[in-house]
């Protein structure tokens, strides 16, 4: 029986181990008719929640994976540290090491706003490479071609009265580039929650993250847990649609107040685009 016991519990440890430190990348397409023709099979590689999570020595497991992709973009939408066991050098080191693989966006995350050093680390993000977006829009070219590309702060920042859904549109009105407006729109934004303000602003695609998959996710039930969403969470993965508005949800690669990810590995998400 004993011996049972530790064989069970072996087993377990192994599976949790290769549940949370076993990156997988899953592919999406995206078509629209807005994608310019010099765009067509443009990659984007998206990242989100790391929370200090390391996988390797200077995160060369997540940098090699990403590196065989050939992304022509990078994006990560926040939580790059954890705010209750801050740690820098995991995130400016994989920052360090990705943006000489693409260009590289960055948002802020609940944990950035809640740890109150996000103004040292923006600097040292900066520093390292990343293209901190902060309510702001940049034009994206290739060839003749052009996209807009528009990122917010994580809605936690709000120190008003306004609710978050408030901050979260005042916040996307003040990125726009109006000139740019009839422009293909890239949205970067923490929160997977929002998407009806995202949608009703008409932007075309949106990265989001801060739900961790559900954290556990079940055969024929999905996630089981998210921030600001509750129990059995609306969004946690892959694709979802709204009007002309699609959005990008990562399951993240790190654990914050739940150590463990239970058939939920941490992920990297490319995403190609199309001409519908």
């Amino acid at each position: 029986m004993k011996k049972k016991i530790i064989i069970f519990t072996l087993c377990l440890g192994i599976f949790f181990y290769f549940q949370n430190n076993f990156i997988t990348v899953n592919n999406l397409e995206i078509k629209s008719e807005k994608i310019p023709e010099d765009f067509i099979g443009y990659k984007i590689v998206h990242l989100s929640d790391l929370h200090n999570k390391s996988f390797g020595n200077n995160q060369k497991h997540l940098v090699q994976k990403i590196k065989k992709i050939k992304p022509d973009l990078i994006v990560f939408t926040g939580d790059i540290i954890d705010r209750r066991r801050y740690n820098e050098k995991p995130s400016l080191c994989l920052i360090e090491e990705i943006t000489k693989l693409a260009p590289v966006y960055y948002v802020t995350g609940n944990h950035e706003i809640w740890s109150g050093k996000f103004h040292t680390l923006e600097k040292k993000l900066k520093q390292n490479g990343a293209k901190v977006l902060r309510n702001e829009g940049r034009v994206i070219n290739k060839g003749n071609s052009e996209m807009l590309i528009l990122g917010i702060d994580d809605p936690a920042i709000n120190s008003t009265y306004e609710t978050e859904e408030e901050v979260v549109d005042k916040e996307i009105k003040q990125a726009m580039i109006k000139k740019y407006n009839d422009k293909y729109k890239i949205l970067l934004s923490h929160r997977p929650e929002k998407f009806l303000i995202y949608s009703e602003n008409n932007i075309d695609l949106i990265f989001s993250g801060h739900a961790h998959g559900g954290q556990v996710r079940l055969p024929f039930i999905g996630g089981i847990i998210a921030p600001n969403q509750g129990f059995f969470p609306k969004y946690t993965k892959g694709k979802y649609q709204d009007e002309n508005s699609t959005m990008v949800v990562s399951r993240g690669l790190g654990n914050s107040l739940a150590p463990l990810r239970i058939f939920n590995r941490p992920e990297i998400v490319v995403v190609t685009l199309y001409k519908k």
